[in-house]
């Protein structure tokens, strides 16, 4: 077994099929279809150019100011299909009964609809962790907000290169 099939084969849980990705690299063929050129990831648009995404998270923050900070956001920044995009969201919070994470949410920039998921917690929830798949329709900005107890409002944002898109109608 040469390197990279070691290394594909102990970066995934056992239960889990085998990607085309780690196929590719314990085969010991070369990936040139990972190579993003820079001008690809330029073409990410800002989030000053959608009004729905910032109207949708004036929407969720309820008057509040919103801050970059305490929200970690697991997103691949490179998704081969937009159909089933893996995400996580984890707040730090104590979770406890007069500091607690209410809601945390999803947004999009170029989706059809901005809001793509929001999910309602309370302190007996334990942690503040979500995770879902989410459809991205093409190559955009996705951010994760999360509103606090104390009436806080608190974001991560990520740029995601979508190769093959998601929610388009024809």
């Amino acid at each position: 077994m040469n390197e990279l099939a070691a290394a594909a084969a102990t970066d995934r849980p056992r239960d889990q099929t085998v990607s085309r990705r780690h196929w590719l690299a314990g085969s010991g063929l070369a990936l040139m279809a990972c190579a993003v050129p820079p001008a690809a990831i330029a073409a990410v648009p800002d989030l000053r150019d959608s009004p729905q995404l910032q109207a949708a998270l004036a929407r969720f923050a309820e008057g509040a100011v919103v801050r970059e900070g305490r929200v970690e956001f697991d997103l691949p920044e490179l998704v081969e299909n937009g159909n089933a995009v893996p995400v996580t969201v984890a707040v730090a919070s104590p979770m406890s009964a007069s500091d607690h994470v209410v809601a945390i949410a999803l947004f999009t920039g170029r989706n059809p609809l901005p809001e793509v998921a929001e999910f309602q917690l309370g302190p007996r929830a334990g942690r503040a962790r979500v995770a879902t798949r989410i459809r991205l329709a093409t190559s955009q900005r996705v951010v994760a907000a999360a509103r606090l107890s104390d009436g806080s409002v608190w974001t991560r944002t990520v740029d995601v290169l979508v190769t093959l898109a998601a929610c388009i109608e024809d």
